[in-house]
């Protein structure tokens, strides 16, 4: 289970369409956020596994499936994108994305 790319570099207000191809058997999603973020979004999970949940910056997507988020960058800083299924994150399924300031 892993994302790829897993580090990204994009400019601060760039738009950036990710296409999550999910080409394995289970479902997972991909969320984006600050690290933090996701830490606290992955302990619910862990809580509540069949929460159901929707915002901009996450996609869901069914095994065999494909999935889109389109996101404006328009923080500078370190963030993350993961799959916080239980279990997922821990298996590798987190990546790196820098937004730098032109």
């Amino acid at each position: 289970m892993r994302f790829a790319p897993d580090r990204l570099r994009v400019r601060l207000g760039e738009t950036i369409r990710f296409r999550i191809a999910n080409g394995g058997r289970l479902l997972h999603e991909m969320v984006i956020g600050t690290p933090g973020a996701l830490a606290e979004h992955a302990a619910l999970m862990k809580r509540f596994p069949n929460m159901v949940h929707d915002s901009p910056y996450m996609a869901h997507v069914p095994a065999g499936a494909d999935g889109t988020i389109v996101w404006t960058f328009n923080r500078p800083g370190d963030f993350e994108f993961a799959c916080l299924i239980p279990g997922h994150f821990e298996a590798g399924m987190v990546g790196q994305i820098q937004v730098e300031a032109p």
